[in-house]
């Protein structure tokens, strides 16, 4: 149990550190664009189309990438798949830590892109399929729940330090953390499979696909690990509860990535809100996000449960998205931030059900599973949402509401919360009924 726990200490320091270097750019970010694209202007619309169109890209390209990623960590570790998007996470970082000119943030943008691929989301769900293979199910959702506040905590330290930084410095201490983070994970966190040959190497240098011996080499064995769109649609279908988690999970993902795209620039239009007022903005909803995930959802997982507390977060995220499209003065989108206290319970709670429906040795196809259809809903959320923001906040609006397509944002989260009441948790895969690991990596 002491050595679990000190493995777990790890993992949470691990994403502590890669989430305060990632979360701690989001508020000079939108400056940055504005600054690059259209300076000297609130309302840029080729600025929300290009951040639109590269969520969408990283969305078709994830919905690929997740579910593979996922189901190689099943077999080589979770350590080992987690080195290459902490890898590449670096390196965007450290262009704009270089250089936020025009020419740089145009080599910025294409080398984010790509590297996003493979960076959004990934390290969440290796830490998801991590957690996953060290506790036991009874105290999983509370698990998730931890971790999902220290990657709050990681956002309220992030975001607070660029309240106090330069925009040049905040990109320069986050590539910095970003280093220190992928330093300590080869260091100190130790690696979690179960039942797989974490000897076994990645790539095997071998021009054929057979070996002497008549057996598939292990090179070719990679390409088996590749989850098909048979594979992924079996797997969502394997119970109703992890179907209906799945919808969720959809809709909810296109609610999350549509307000993220938009928010900010619709703030900057209507508002004037810049680098320091979205610092503010996101401290106070990740200091009410980490207290409820670290103190209020341990205490009520027990007593409610996971679906009730799925629905009750969804319900209030849709009440934050609606109360921003009405912002009437600054002080509202703050009032809106403090309803995270009760909306973080979202994530936790679908990953911890999700987790629940499959063996001991397919949760990282499972998440990765779920990982992807967030994706595909990255890749639909910004095709819709993010030309309708910048319709509305021009000039060519075809009436006079900036926070139309924020509201449409709600409704989507409006389904999740719907579809969430229909959850009947199924009872967890037991030991017994879980297929043999070796079975499936075979």
């Amino acid at each position: 149990m002491a050595s679990g726990s000190k493995m777990m200490g790890h993992l949470l320091m691990t994403i502590f550190l890669h989430n305060f270097s990632t979360f701690m750019v989001i508020p000079a970010i939108t400056d940055v664009t504005m600054s690059a694209l259209c300076p000297g202007r609130d309302e840029c619309s080729l600025a929300i189309y290009l951040t639109g169109f590269q969520q969408a890209v990283v969305g078709m390209g994830s919905l690929v990438v997740m579910p593979l990623i996922g189901n190689l960590s099943d077999k080589y570790g979770r350590k080992y798949l987690l080195t290459f998007p902490m890898i590449f996470s670096i390196i965007p970082l450290g262009i704009l830590a270089y250089s936020r000119s025009r020419n740089f943030f145009y080599l910025y943008y294409v080398l984010r892109t790509l590297t996003a691929v493979v960076c959004e989301g990934s390290v969440h769900c290796l830490a998801l399929a991590y957690v996953a293979d060290n506790i036991p199910e009874r105290r999983r959702a509370t698990a998730f729940g931890i971790l999902s506040g220290v990657a709050s905590c990681s956002f309220v330290c992030g975001n607070l330090s660029t309240r106090f930084l330069s925009t040049p410095l905040t990109f320069q201490v986050s590539a910095s953390v970003a280093v220190l983070a992928l330093l300590y994970l080869r260091v100190f966190l130790p690696d979690s499979a179960p039942s797989a040959d974490l000897s076994a190497p990645f790539v095997v240098a071998s021009s054929g696909k057979v070996g002497g011996d008549g057996n598939p080499t292990k090179s070719s064995q990679i390409f088996k690990t590749v989850p098909s769109l048979e594979d992924m649609v079996a797997l969502v279908k394997s119970s109703l509860t992890f179907l209906q988690a799945a919808l969720v999970a959809f809709f909810g993902s296109l609610a999350d990535v549509g307000l993220h795209a938009s928010m900010m620039y619709y703030l900057k239009a209507k508002f004037h809100f810049n680098k320091d007022q979205f610092a503010d903005l996101l401290v106070i909803s990740g200091i009410a996000g980490a207290i409820s995930q670290l103190l209020v959802m341990p205490t009520l997982v027990p007593v409610l449960g996971e679906a009730r507390l799925l629905s009750i977060g969804l319900f209030f995220n849709c009440a934050h998205v609606f109360l921003y499209s009405i912002a009437w003065a600054p002080w509202v989108p703050y009032v809106a931030a403090m309803f995270s206290v009760l909306f973080v319970f979202t994530h936790p709670c679908m990953r911890s059900i999700v987790s629940k429906q499959v063996g001991s040795c397919e949760q990282g196809k499972a998440q990765g599973c779920i990982s992807g259809i967030s994706s595909f809903a990255n890749f639909i959320s910004p095709m819709v949402f993010s030309p309708l923001t910048a319709l509305f906040l021009s000039e060519n609006a075809p009436f006079d509401f900036p926070g139309f397509s924020i509201m449409c944002i709600g409704f989507a989260s409006m389904i999740a919360f719907v579809q969430s009441l229909m959850i009947r948790v199924a009872p967890p895969i037991s030991n017994n009924e879980a297929r043999d690991c070796r079975g499936l990596i075979a």
